[in-house]
């Protein structure tokens, strides 16, 4: 019986992650660890419980089935797009619109999610007293105001002029007597380039799992991948010289070789590519011609195979970001927590 493909989680990579975070933003405290989208693919339950280990109290996810699952874990988790809602003292849901306030049920805690200038969803600047008088008629607790930064990882003076736009936003929800909510803008990105020392809380994404996004000149605070991809052999044969492997039979063997098949494919989330500019493993070895739904050929005869080790070198190859490399992982793959 063959081994399955795993996903080995790094506890002390994650953990220097948020050691080199905490350093740029002043305590651990102030970090949130975003959880959605099971933790970047890297394992929501895993990822949550080795966060509260450390001593993380703050928590982002993406809906109420994903905070539910984290809920004895974190004082505080903010929801970021759920359509369901549940009145509870640790759940801050999104305000992403003026619209969705009514819809909310009466009780619940709320944060603004203000339009800065990322022109994606949120409530803009001259709607806030607007925003301000729907929350008071429909019973909801506002707990918070915070903003996301479109370009914090480029190379361009856009971050100051969205931070300062949510100046203004803060002067306003104070002006209205809120002055005791959080206010947070920070991403990764922000927190790595330039972190605002009165955020109340981090929203720390693609960095705590390994990735620092920033270009050159900018902070190159050394971050450790968390992931890796293994697979595992399912059989192994001969090829010789002249064969040709897989669907399409788009490699011919230069010279007899073995090769075995091993388990992952674009069914588990890993790119189909293209065949004629193969990918690279991180041990060196080329995929073989197609990549299947459930296998892929390698010029090995190896029990297990690590097929990445490093979403954002990978990315480079299939020409997308290292988030979608991680998050695209099936959450079938079993996931195992490594020292």
């Amino acid at each position: 019986m063959p081994l399955m493909a795993t996903i080995t989680i790094s506890k002390s990579n994650f953990y220097h992650n948020l050691n080199q975070i905490a350093l740029k933003v002043g305590s651990k405290e102030k970090i949130a660890v975003v959880l959605k989208d099971n933790a970047y693919g890297h394992g929501l339950g895993i990822i949550a419980e080795l966060a509260s280990e450390y001593g993380i109290l703050h928590a982002v996810v993406r809906n109420l089935a994903e905070a539910r699952e984290i809920e004895g874990l974190f004082e505080s988790i903010l929801i970021l797009g759920s359509r369901e809602y549940e009145v509870n003292e640790k759940f801050n849901f999104a305000v992403n619109s003026l619209e969705e306030i009514p819809k909310i049920p009466r009780g619940c805690r709320v944060e603004l999610k203000n339009d800065t200038g990322m022109h994606r969803n949120g409530i803009a600047c001259e709607q806030i007293g607007e925003a301000l008088e729907l929350i008071e008629k429909h019973g909801l607790v506002l707990s918070g105001a915070f903003t996301h930064y479109r370009s914090a990882d480029v190379l361009s003076s856009e971050l100051f002029w969205q931070q300062k736009n949510f100046e203004k936003v803060k002067e306003k929800l104070r002006s209205s007597g809120f002055d005791h909510i959080r206010f947070h803008g920070c991403n990764s990105a922000a927190a790595l380039r330039a972190c605002r020392s009165d955020e109340a809380i981090v929203r720390a994404g693609i960095g705590i799992y390994g990735y620092n996004e920033l270009p050159f000149p900018f902070d190159d605070t050394m971050l450790k991948p968390v992931l890796a991809l293994y697979a595992s052999r399912v059989a192994t044969r001969v090829l010789r010289k002249g064969q040709r492997v897989g669907y399409g039979g788009d490699l011919t063997a230069p010279h007899d070789m073995t090769i075995a098949t091993y388990d992952l494919g674009y069914g588990d989330g890993w790119c189909r590519g293209d065949s004629m500019r193969p990918y690279t493993t991180a041990e060196g070895l080329p995929i073989l011609g197609r990549v299947s739904m459930d296998l892929i050929s390698l010029e090995s005869d190896k029990e297990q195979v690590c097929i990445m080790d490093d979403a954002k070198a990978a990315a480079k190859h299939f020409g997308t970001i290292s988030y979608e490399m991680t998050t695209a992982l099936s959450p079938f793959i079993k996931r195992i927590v490594v020292e």
